[in-house]
């Protein structure tokens, strides 16, 4: 399989997290979209680091995934409390932070 496979395939898997993100309002499946965002944005960092034969991209979809695991652990906290509060995961409900 060419790098440009790879390539069309993390923007197939980009296209498809920002269409949920923008679309869906339920906290869970957004934070699931943003998850496919960064994973097809490393992806892209491989391929474009196999395209060109050096670790550059891999090691910045090394330090991606580190900030996405962070993500994963600050964005659920926020949104296991704010369903506690709310008893909903919507973020059209989530207006916690107006006040």
């Amino acid at each position: 399989m060419s790098p440009e496979n790879y390539l069309f395939l993390s923007a197939l898997l980009f296209t498809i997290g920002a269409a949920g993100f923008l679309l869906r309002r339920n906290a869970i499946v957004v934070f699931m979209c943003i998850e496919l965002m960064l994973n097809a944005t490393n992806l892209a960092f491989v391929a474009f680091a196999r395209m060109h034969g050096n670790l550059d991209g891999q090691v910045f979809a090394f330090f991606t995934m580190v900030v996405a695991a962070a993500e994963v652990v600050v964005g659920l906290a926020i949104i296991m409390a704010i369903y506690r509060s709310r008893r909903s995961a919507s973020v059209d409900e989530a207006s916690l932070l107006k006040n």
